[in-house]
């Protein structure tokens, strides 16, 4: 195999995917759930956590098997990875004569790269196709469950600035997880690590990705008995790009091969993204069809033979995969660092007291995120009690809601809950027994995002990057609303405003309007160049490649963006921004007190988690809830060019959102 020998041209933003939508103001918004009706929740747990499974060795060696026969029957050859479903990276394999360069950057553009190039980043060697691959199978084992099977092809549907993207959607809004591509960053300090060690930590997660989460078609989830364990990537081209249209069927030779590859280890056809709807709209799964494989996958042969004919072979990149094939970690163990809470820690007050409550672990049996109070200096800040409560009230929410992307039809939603304080430190994390592993890393940039944009320190620390890009969104947001005091607390900003301020329409998706401030213009974004969400955190990924590569003997700390400390070692935004719904502010009278984010389901159901959990929690204990309505950002008009006035939005909830009631509106008054 070709050695890790490294030449680099890096130029401007680069990484992937988008998404988020749109909704009403306090009360029911737009996007419902999986259907009408009313059910009756079973008395005892609601939820059934997944089954123990997991990739075996021999199970990895012949996915790589079936993966390289298609593509040499192709003449594709290919950098092949292979994840658990907690993003360990259990192979990556090289073909002989596989692509060396890298391109990341919109579909139309395969020209070189030049200075100043907006997206471009071109490295021309094993380890940078392999990024991708990664990134490719990391998305689709983090955006499954046992109740919704996403590839990357899902994914680039749902975050691009039109949804769903094609010609003649021109107008309509962002895909509903417009910005998630910026997520499982590489300088996240929840993501775990590969230490190439073999310590309990090396192998728990969630782990990161090289960058973030993936929209170009070739990614897919892996499931066995009917449970996802893991996820493939593909990369024989070397543009790591998106679906610009998806009217058309596409010949993707990256996606044939990892459905080769997945053959046995497919998930069931009822839970495909093409069996579920949002706002009407049908998922993507995959173009690529079993029909059009070019090589019987059961005539795959053993990895060994394909190995000594010379078709490639395994190659390790440094902070991901040491260069042996080895088994996966079965998601819901304590090896897996996600698992179901003990009833100690339950009742001791580590996390909350639910039966079906899951958290994340160290490996050696200790909660990575107990509930704690408040560290930040507020004057009062949110106590342990008030933690509990906040998560305990979304998770019993969660409890009720109606997913919007799993099935059957009426199931419960599942998601991951966060709670910050003031400074971005987390105060505790719960999830679901199967909400979606992306929802996790993603549920802490929310809350933090909200907690961050309506403090008073924000305009501060932006203009305290180093980063002209970063500074300049201050300017630009006292120009869009008028008022040279924003960005120091006096509007309580929810992530479904962030994501308002970020989109490169402004209102979202209206053509021939001018851009939300915290977003680059039409002619300069695209996935990958997304404003100030990617301009936060270039730096880290640009220090994290030349260490996947080898340029560098120092990684990416574990902590995005450089914005000033709120405290020594502790960054308010230190695993990035997100720009779609799914959090809200804590406030303690007229001062905030941190925020709650939830995500793994629909955008409205995330937002409504968080409401009405912040709401309940409120009226258990008082003192503390939501932010006064006369605050929050859905009482800001902004005047356009054309004379029109537009209200921000705040929050939306789903109507008749509950499996046990027919209530509509249920954040209305609230």
């Amino acid at each position: 195999m070709r050695g890790m020998r490294i030449t680099a041209f890096l130029c401007g933003a680069s990484l992937l995917v988008s998404a988020c939508g749109g909704g009403g103001g306090g009360g029911g918004g737009s996007g419902s759930g999986n259907g009408g009706g009313t059910t009756t929740p079973p008395p005892n747990d609601p939820y059934t956590a997944p089954a123990q499974e997991a990739l075996s060795a021999a199970d990895v060696e012949g996915v790589l098997a079936r993966a390289v026969e298609e593509a040499t029957a192709r003449n594709r050859p290919a950098v092949i990875a292979v994840t658990d479903r907690v993003g360990n990276v259990l192979a990556v394999y090289a073909m002989a004569g596989a692509p060396l360069t890298l391109s990341i950057r919109s579909p139309a553009d395969r020209g070189p790269v030049t200075p100043g190039d907006a997206e471009g980043l071109d490295v021309p060697v094993d380890g940078a196709i392999a990024a991708g691959a990664i990134a490719k199978a990391i998305t689709g084992a983090y955006l499954s469950s046992s109740g919704n099977a996403f590839t990357t092809r899902t994914a680039s549907q749902i975050v691009q600035q039109h949804f769903p993207p094609a010609p003649s959607t021109v107008g309509l809004e962002s895909g509903p997880l417009f910005g998630v591509q910026f997520s499982q960053l590489p300088c996240s300090d929840l993501a775990a690590r590969f230490n190439g060690t073999a310590s309990a930590d090396s192998f728990i997660g969630p782990k990161r990705s090289p960058l973030g989460l993936a929209a170009d078609p070739g990614g897919m989830p892996l499931y066995k008995n009917g449970v996802v364990v893991g996820g493939i990537g593909v990369m024989s081209d070397p543009l790591y790009s998106y679906d610009a249209n998806t009217l058309d069927v596409d010949a993707d030779a990256d996606e044939f091969i990892a459905l080769a590859g997945q053959s046995g280890f497919a998930p069931a056809d009822a839970i495909r993204a093409d069996r579920i709807a949002v706002d009407g709209t049908s998922l993507r799964y995959a173009d690529a069809t079993a029909a059009g494989l070019l090589k019987q996958p059961s005539a795959a042969r053993p990895l060994a033979q394909l190995n000594a004919a010379g078709l490639g072979g395994l190659i390790a990149i440094n902070g991901y995969f040491d260069g042996t094939i080895r088994a996966g970690q079965a998601y819901g163990t304590e090896a897996s660092g996600i698992r179901a809470a003990t009833a100690a820690e339950r009742s001791s007050g580590s996390t909350i007291d639910d039966k079906a409550a899951f958290i994340l672990t160290d490996g050696s049996g200790a909660n990575r995120f107990p509930i704690r109070a408040g560290t930040d200096g507020v004057s009062q800040p949110l106590t342990a009690a008030e933690v509990r409560a906040l998560l305990t009230q979304a998770f019993a929410v969660m409890t009720r809601a109606r997913a919007q992307i799993r099935r059957p039809l009426e199931s419960r939603a599942q998601v991951t809950i966060s709670v910050v304080d003031t400074d971005g430190a987390p105060l505790g994390i719960v999830r679901s027994p199967d909400a979606p592993v992306f929802g996790t890393d993603v549920a802490l940039q929310k809350a933090r995002t909200a907690a961050f944009f309506s403090g008073p320190h924000a305009a501060d620390d932006l203009l305290g990057n180093p980063s002209a890009d970063v500074q300049g969104n201050v300017a630009r947001a006292r120009a869009f609303f008028g008022d040279s005091t924003a960005l120091t607390g006096k509007l309580a900003m929810g992530d479904r405003t962030v994501g308002n301020l970020s989109r490169p329409y402004f209102p979202d998706g209206e053509v021939g309007t001018s851009p939300g401030p915290f977003s680059l213009p039409i002619t300069g974004w695209s996935p990958f160049n997304t404003g100030l969400q990617s301009a936060l955190i270039i730096g880290n990924i640009l220090e994290h490649v030349n260490f996947v590569l080898g340029a560098s003997a120092t990684d990416t700390p574990r902590r995005c963006t450089l914005t000033p400390d709120a405290a020594p070692g502790r960054n308010r935004l230190q695993n990035g921004i997100q720009i779609f719904p799914g959090s809200v502010p804590i406030f303690r009278g007229g001062v905030l007190v941190g925020a709650i984010g939830v995500s793994g389901d629909g955008i409205d159901q995330d937002d409504m988690i968080a409401f009405l959990g912040a709401h309940q929690a409120g009226l258990q204990l008082g003192g503390f809830g939501n932010a006064d309505p006369a605050r929050r950002s859905d009482q800001v008009q902004i005047s356009l060019a054309n004379g029109r006035s537009v209200r921000l939005r705040y929050i939306a909830c789903p109507f008749a959102p509950f499996l046990d009631t027919s209530d509509q509106n249920v954040c209305s008054g609230k």
